[in-house]
């Protein structure tokens, strides 16, 4: 679990925009950021939390998570299936 934490979740918090801001980051790690779920979710909560906006101006980012989502159950589902037959 330690090697995950350090391996997996920190990078994804150094990249999300959470501790660093994007706009800041070198453009190759700014596209590399496109592909981390957690900086659509840390947009989304800054949003409403923050600046107060509604669903109208974040509706982007939660499609981004949605498909995110449906993408990590499709492959999970399909592995699953291999390990039964």
């Amino acid at each position: 679990m330690m090697t995950a934490q350090f391996f997996v979740f920190m990078p994804f918090i150094f990249l999300s925009g959470f501790t660093f801001p994007i706009e800041n980051m070198p453009r190759l790690v700014q596209y590399i950021t496109y592909i981390i779920p957690l900086r659509y979710f840390i947009i989304i909560i800054r949003g409403i939390f923050l600046k107060g906006v509604g669903v109208a101006e974040l509706w982007q980012r939660g499609l981004a998570l949605l498909i995110f989502g449906f993408l990590i159950l499709t492959l999970s589902v399909l592995r699953f299936r291999k390990r039964l037959g």
